[in-house]
């Protein structure tokens, strides 16, 4: 699979050498707004890309990729308030589209069992539900989307309210991802953890993301992917 990667930082490096283990090639990298036109040709012969760039030029890159037909795997966060229009831009174009606020296989586990522990938890209002996440210093966004994707499942399979489910964010050092979500009463406390130990797990689940997406039109996610 040939793959274009859209920010070329840390996370680029880390999906660069994933994919080239799994036997892909990268066809080219766009890390600022000239790079578009100078690596325009090869734009053209990927077959998907990996986004991981900045909040604040995400959106554009997103639009950037369905304009010219190229599927896009997108892995930044904080850009979600123009989502709905990409969203309608892609259906468009008829044009393939995957975002998720985290591509850890394990994360994506710990998003289904909070969805469950959500439902368990929705009859036991003694509880006192929060959110800590904890990143590096680097990390531009607080809250993480990963915290927030957390908080929308407890509120909407849990039915509370978003005020009632605090987020606490946390920088520094290098730390690269702990989320954890504890339910706290008099009695007993609940807690549930996932801790990144390298951008290693993002990178293989962002690879294997561009290899679901490649060949296939539509808006994706991750319970499409681990379905």
């Amino acid at each position: 699979m040939k793959i274009a990667l859209i920010g070329y930082g840390k996370m680029g490096h880390a999906v660069e050498s994933t994919a080239l283990h799994r036997g892909h090639t990268i066809v080219c990298t766009v890390d600022n707004p000239e790079q578009w036109e100078t690596n325009a040709n090869l734009l053209r012969q990927a077959n998907v890309a990996i986004e991981f760039s900045q909040p604040t030029v995400a959106a554009s890159n997103i639009r950037r990729c369905l304009e010219i037909g190229l599927p896009i795997v997108c892995g930044t966060t904080g850009w979600y308030d123009a989502y709905d229009e990409l969203a309608e831009l892609c259906r468009q174009r008829n044009g393939a589209l995957l975002t998720a606020t985290n591509f850890s296989i394990g994360m994506n586990i710990m998003f289904a069992i909070n969805e469950r522990l959500a439902e368990l938890m929705r009859s036991h209002s003694e509880y006192r539900v929060d959110i800590t996440e904890t990143h590096h210093i680097h990390k531009l966004d607080a809250p993480s989307g990963t915290a927030i994707t957390l908080q929308q499942q407890i509120t909407e399979r849990g039915e509370r309210k978003v005020d009632d489910v605090p987020i606490t964010s946390i920088r520094e050092g290098e730390v690269p991802g702990t989320h954890t979500v504890r339910y706290d009463s008099p009695i007993d406390t609940i807690t549930l953890t996932h801790e990144a130990h390298s951008r290693e797990g993002l990178a293989q689940g962002a690879v294997i993301a561009a290899e679901f997406l490649a060949g296939k039109k539509g808006i994706y996610t991750m319970k499409d992917l681990l379905k």
